[in-house]
């Protein structure tokens, strides 16, 4: 595996961002379709093998640590999906953008560090603090 340079990560992340920039409305969670059975002994979902009235829709996800459920028309199923599909497409595109600025921000260390160095070598050693002479204590 080659190592991409400051250039080409710098690069990836401002592709990464300009496509944040793009993503449309998005809604995170997993819509489900569900059917249920009213209840009354007459009804045909009572029968064995109906599976009962629906579909009706529900999109949940997490709050808070908490699951939240939204029930959702069947005309807005489309719609709610493509929400969903947005959403883990930026969620995807976040965690590419983490990824590419945090090899960024490794490679201009690394860059630094190198300079550094050679500044280091090319002046020789050189003490960080002066050496102070010993004092004599007042306690004597």
């Amino acid at each position: 595996m080659q190592k991409e340079t400051v250039q080409q990560l710098e690069q990836r992340a401002a592709e990464l961002k300009a496509g944040l920039a793009t993503v449309g409305n998005m809604r995170p969670g997993s819509l489900v379709e569900r059917y249920r059975r009213c209840g009354k002994p007459g009804c045909r979902c009572a029968q064995p093998g109906d599976p009962g009235h629906g579909p009706s829709w529900s999109l949940t996800h997490s709050v808070s640590g908490k699951t939240e459920t939204k029930i959702i028309p069947q005309d807005a199923v489309e719609e709610t999906q493509e929400q969903i599909a947005t959403y883990k497409r930026f969620r995807d595109q976040v965690h590419a953008l983490v990824e590419a600025s945090e090899k960024l921000c490794d490679a201009r260390l690394r860059g630094s560090r190198a300079t550094s160095e050679e500044e280091a070598e090319k002046k020789g050693f050189r003490r960080a603090f002066k050496a102070r002479s010993g004092r004599k204590s007042k306690r004597s």
